[in-house]
């Protein structure tokens, strides 16, 4: 029978799939229900940089409730009534009741005063940290290079801090993406996670106001991130974990054949239940069975850009169509 389990982040996890930040993982009874239906680790519910700072802008909270969506309502939600010390009281009850490897979260965008908070995860047993880092590079007064170097000097400060593994989460938003990645990978993380999933904007037309397209994700969402795991994985010097789009097993098996080591599960688990992990799990032991892979290294990264007769078709960005299929190129 096949074995998928896999390691991120140095971590030993029962299955490749991820809890990804969400309300599911902000509270022990739901995080000890993922983990019997099998999830490989959880990623808590992310606690926010003004959290840490104590400085929360009342009429920022007041015109997002009355201007956004439900979902980025739940966020402000989140962020009014969830405390710090509530936060590493979840880390050592989750620590406590389950089994898995149990991730905390910052949403962060600047180096500062908040990263002596990091060390105090690691005192209340949080295995690893996941760093959800998002600077929109959207000031004219600032170059490519300008936002690169912030997040370097963050990444700098916080591995200074602690010493469980470190996972940066990203966006997509950059110029020279695979260098600027290779880069951050070397810089002592164990893993990044491609990519983030943003609020997408929109507008009403009919009462003009700014509002946020639907949160729940798609299949086709993970074509990007397919994309990118496939170009990075052979050169990075870290774990690469999928996020956005994964919403069933056949997408987290593409995902891991691209070079994912695991893939986090958000949306999905919200829209479909948390039983949705067993079915991923299932349909990974059964593809497996089939293929004839005793462990999940035996195929992660199997169709990376390095390992296919046709690795352009990874860069490929304008409509072309191709009458031959990418095979696999035995190592040498």
């Amino acid at each position: 029978m096949a074995d998928i389990s896999t390691t991120y982040l140095g971590l030993k996890l029962k299955s490749p799939i991820i809890a990804g930040s969400s309300p599911l993982t902000d509270n022990v009874k739901s995080i000890k229900k993922l983990a019997d239906e099998g999830v490989g680790a959880v990623v808590l519910k992310s606690l926010f940089e003004e959290q840490i700072m104590m400085d929360v802008d009342a009429l920022q909270v007041n015109n997002i409730n009355e201007t956004y969506s439900d979902i980025e309502r739940l966020t402000t939600y989140f962020t009014k009534q969830k405390s710090v010390n509530e936060y590493l009281t979840l880390i050592r009850e989750a620590k406590k009741e389950t089994d898995i490897p149990i991730i905390a979260s910052i949403n962060c965008f600047s180096p500062g005063e908040w990263i002596d908070f990091a060390a105090k995860v690691e005192e209340a047993g949080a295995d690893a940290l996941e760093l959800n880092i998002f600077l929109m590079p959207a000031s004219i007064e600032f170059t490519g290079a300008d936002y690169e170097k912030s997040y370097f000097d963050l990444i700098d400060q916080v591995t200074k801090k602690v010493n469980i593994p470190i996972s940066i989460k990203i966006g997509s938003y950059f110029s020279g993406m695979a260098n600027f990645l290779h880069r951050l990978s070397q810089t002592g993380i164990q893993g990044m996670v491609l990519f983030n999933r943003f609020y997408d904007a929109d507008i009403n037309i009919e009462n003009e106001s700014l509002t946020s397209r639907p949160f729940d994700s798609h299949t086709a969402d993970n074509s990007n991130v397919l994309r990118w795991i496939g170009i990075l994985s052979p050169y990075v010097s870290c774990d690469l974990a999928a996020s956005t789009g994964v919403v069933d097993g056949d997408t987290m098996i593409k995902d891991m054949l691209a070079g994912a080591a695991a893939t986090q599960v958000v949306s999905a688990l919200l829209t479909q239940g948390t039983g949705l992990v067993k079915k991923m799990n299932e349909r990974l032991s059964e593809w497996m069975d089939k293929k004839g892979y005793i462990h999940t290294n035996d195929f992660i990264g199997k169709l990376n850009q390095k390992n296919v007769r046709k690795p352009i078709l990874f860069e490929r960005t304008q409509f072309m169509k191709y009458f031959s299929n990418l095979d696999y190129v035995s190592p040498k």
